[in-house]
């Protein structure tokens, strides 16, 4: 018995160093005790002990670093791991060493420091930022009709062009010493979302010169004479960019782009230069229609050793003016019904001098790398804001439709299962401002975060479309109609871009985010893969050996923790927060030791085929999805000063994150080949079996009425989850209709309710609605101020729900036709208005 107790006191103290992940001479010293404690009072045998002692010493030298493990024990699993782990390409290397590690790398840890999270700055505007947002972006906003853009001129007018260059909109990242604004992240996803909520088009033609393309690259890799030339022309639009990647036969598989170039001599301006002559066909360009100037990835080769002695020099980036010769920029494509330029190119052995690849003759065939560093940054801010004014645009209006429409004399928004889809919005819109937000300042606090980037850009775009099926969903037939007052069904249709672009959202979720995230956020894997690749042997069993028993250490520390947490339901857990939020801090620490274990199992079982298994790897980046995205919702609370009437859209994103990383534990442990370990997994993440089979529940429908409660209604949180979106002054404008109707209809309720009444009281005989509040007024039992108030009530009800109507042939006629050839035209700089004006062309009206 004695011996029992001896051997069950060592687990418990095993294991609390194994939570702990406490030093190895800790685990040494409690072995030493326990072996000591036997032999005094446990009454075993001496050669039993004289085992233990030897399988005691053996464990001791395995666990202190020393250079009997590394040539006993190491140098044979590095010799192994090295024959095993598949060869690294030079575009894989750069892709997994792109950017930089985060807060994915804290919940990856299993241990995520909170305190450290929630100290990082809020982010903020700077006053020349806000007044920019205020000002021109506000007068940017006002000058763009959508639907006479995308329905009737098929293209920017002329002027909002010229506006756009004017106040320097295509210049946000560039720097003030290039003649560029200088914003920061989050101006630059500020401005993008607030274009959103107004005009895909404008939104989009402003964000790609601001996103991946010529100038992000020139700012990072350009030379010097380089960034004077064409930085300052961009910044003010005398120069249109566009980053010409995807090739029909290599769309996400971008590195596999069968464009190439060929170092050689040529003649240049008059004389013989070193140059390329480059060879590439392009498609799904945006601005590339109106482009001056054609960013290039290329792969280079140098059969003549002209730069040095390889033949295959790899992908490299170019800027070639699109007035060169040769070069063919080709048509229109037409994304569903986006009408952002848009379109391919191509050429045929076009030469250019070496100087054209960017950051000169030092940077050729390094092109994927600078596009993976530069990507990072790019998706973690256009596409998110993009999503974000998708989830606040549905928020504001879809709350507002709900209250102003009725069925069955009650607002639709107040039926249930219209509160299910609204509840939705307004959770979803939440959690998307937040992972927006804190992704932005991540970005200008100097991170380049590659794995976050792809997690904000798949979860953003998604929840978007959720959000505006729901938004669909609720507008029903206001919402198919075409027409200049339907202010959801442009963004409807072209959401599945959003879905497409910067790595298509399946692959983006099942080869990326875990795939890449399993690499660079886990403490050890990146260091073990990079030690098999080591050329120099000695380091190579040195960064291997620390590594690889590093990794061993945390994945039993990971189990520990998981279990003891799912015991507890990390009730002991030190955690910041309120008596609202402290649980959720808890629970998410709990389940980013269970993801941190997981991972490990997953990777130790499948190896290399878990790449291949794109289910199972996007299960686990679910789950360090979730969480990222949790956190965020966490900080924006803390950073807005905890505001009570925020607490449903927390609740509601918070658990929503939390049932769908159950979700996806559950759908991993369901598909894991070995079952007896998936069972075992299972277990110890969630050792208790609850009464609706689940630990965590989705949001509950009390939550849900609490949500759609603040959304109906005008008031703090509404207007703080629908920032940011334009509302203009016009009251004939569909958004400013509704929010009319919707203060209207608030105003009119109660005397609505007086009117009820009376009419159950048979005070009232009428049966027509205009007669009975007549005869309400005439009985004195509502005011003349208050049939007022229902009279406006009515009037901008039926303003809102009516929806547009065309003639038979819908408005075709010549003038739609000369628009888009005027337009075009015009934009491409080559004719002027009066010139196409004099040739039959017609301006259109800017009012329109």
């Amino acid at each position: 018995m004695t011996a029992l107790l001896i051997i069950f006191a060592a687990i418990a103290v095993f294991w609390i160093l194994a939570y702990r992940r406490a030093h190895p001479l800790a685990w040494v010293a409690t072995g030493a005790a326990t072996l000591w404690a036997l032999a005094r009072f446990g009454g075993w045998p001496p050669t039993a002990l004289a085992v233990l002692w030897i399988i005691f010493a053996v464990v001791a030298v395995l666990l202190y670093p020393s250079p009997v493990r590394r040539n006993l024990v190491s140098r044979p699993l590095l010799d192994l791991f090295r024959r095993i782990l598949p060869q690294m390409s030079d575009t894989e290397r750069d892709a997994i060493e792109a950017g930089t590690v985060w807060w994915d790398g804290e919940l990856f840890s299993g241990t995520p420091n909170w305190k450290k999270l929630l100290a990082y700055p809020r982010p903020t505007l700077t006053a020349e930022e806000r007044a920019f947002l205020d000002g021109p972006v506000e007068e940017l906003c006002k000058l763009v009709n959508d639907w006479a853009i995308t329905h009737e001129l098929h293209d920017l007018p002329p002027h909002v062009w010229q506006f756009i260059k004017d106040h320097g909109f295509l210049g946000m990242i560039i720097p003030k010493s290039y003649g560029g604004l200088g914003f920061s992240a989050l101006a630059h996803s500020e401005v993008v979302m607030k274009l959103s909520t107004r005009s895909g088009t404008a939104a989009v033609s402003v964000m790609v010169p601001n996103s991946l393309g010529p100038a992000e690259l020139l700012l990072h890799y350009g030379t010097e004479a380089q960034k004077r030339h064409y930085l300052p022309r961009l910044a003010k639009g005398l120069e249109i960019p566009c980053f010409a990647l995807t090739s029909p036969e290599a769309g996400s598989d971008a590195g596999a782009i069968p464009d190439f170039g060929v170092v050689c001599r040529g003649e240049w301006q008059g004389r013989e230069v070193l140059g390329m002559r480059l060879t590439w066909e392009k498609r799904y360009i945006t601005l590339g229609p109106i482009a001056t100037l054609l960013g290039l990835a290329f792969r280079l080769y140098d059969p003549d050793h002209l730069l040095g002695d390889k033949d295959d020099i790899g992908i490299t980036l170019g800027l070639i003016p699109t007035d060169t010769a040769g070069v063919h920029i080709g048509r229109r494509h037409l994304p569903l019904n986006a009408v952002f330029m848009n379109g391919p190119n191509w050429g045929k052995d076009v030469f250019v001098p070496l100087d054209y690849v960017i950051g000169g003759k030092e940077y050729v065939g390094e092109g994927w790398k600078m596009l993976m560093n530069c990507l990072a940054a790019g998706r973690s801010i256009s596409l998110p804001a993009l999503s974000a004014a998708t989830g606040k645009m549905g928020a504001l209006t879809t709350g507002a439709y709900g209250r102003v429409r009725q069925q069955f004399r009650v607002s639709v928004g107040k039926m249930e299962g219209v509160e299910e889809a609204i509840a939705r919005i307004g959770g979803n819109a939440y959690v998307m401002e937040a992972a927006r937000v804190m992704t932005a300042g991540a970005v200008d606090l100097g991170e380049k975060p590659s794995v976050i980037s792809a997690i904000v850009k798949y979860h953003l775009t998604e929840r978007g479309r959720a959000v505006i099926n729901d938004a669909m969903d609720v507008h029903a037939g206001k919402g198919i109609c075409m027409g200049p007052n339907n202010y959801l069904a442009r963004t409807y249709q072209q959401t599945p871009i959003a879905i497409t672009v910067e790595g298509a959202n399946i692959l983006t979720r099942s080869l990326i985010i875990f795939g890449q995230g399993a690499i660079r956020g886990h403490p050890y894997v990146l260091k073990e893969m990079l030690a098999a690749h080591e050329p120099d042997r000695s380091k190579a069993l040195h960064d291997f050996d620390a590594a690889f028993f590093g990794h061993i250490a945390f994945t039993a520390s990971s189990k520990a923790r998981a279990f003891w947490m799912g015991l507890t339901s990390a009730r002991f857990v030190s955690a910041p927060g309120d008596r609202h939020t402290r649980r959720y801090y808890q629970q998410l620490t709990r389940l980013s030791s269970g993801f941190a274990w997981t991972a490990d199992v997953a990777m130790f079982l499948l190896g290399g085929s878990l790449k291949r298994r794109e289910r199972l790897s996007a299960r686990l980046g679910d789950i360090l999805s979730n969480l990222y995205l949790a956190s965020a919702a966490l900080k924006r609370y803390e950073d807005a000063g905890r505001p009570a009437d925020d607490l449903p859209f927390l609740h509601w994103g918070l658990q929503d994150t939390l049932w769908r990383i159950e979700e996806a534990f559950y759908g991993l442990f369901a598909n894991l080949p070995n079952r007896f370990v998936a069972w075992l997994m299972r277990g110890i993440l969630f050792p208790f079996v609850y009464p609706y089979g689940r630990e965590f529940e989705p949001p509950r429908d009390r939550l849900g009425h609490e949500v759609v409660g603040l959304l109906l209604q005008p008031g703090p949180a509404r207007d703080r989850l629908t920032a940011g979106v334009f509302i203009p002054t016009d009251p004939d404008e569909p958004i400013a209709a509704l929010e009319a109707a919707l203060r209207a209809v608030i105003a009119a309720e109660p005397i609505g309710s007086k009117i009820r009444k009376a009419r159950e009281q048979g005070r009232i005989e009428s049966a027509f609605a205009d007669q009975i509040v007549e005869e309400a007024v005439a009985k004195g039992l509502i005011t003349a101020e208050e049939k007022t108030a229902m009279d406006l009530a009515k009037r901008l009800r039926r303003q809102v729900v009516m929806v547009d109507d065309f003639p038979r042939d819908l408005g075709k006629s010549e003038i739609f036709q000369s628009t888009q050839a005027v337009t075009f035209e015009s934009l491409r700089g080559r004719t002027s208005w009066p010139e196409l004006e004099q040739r039959g062309g017609t301006r259109p009206n800017p009012a329109t």
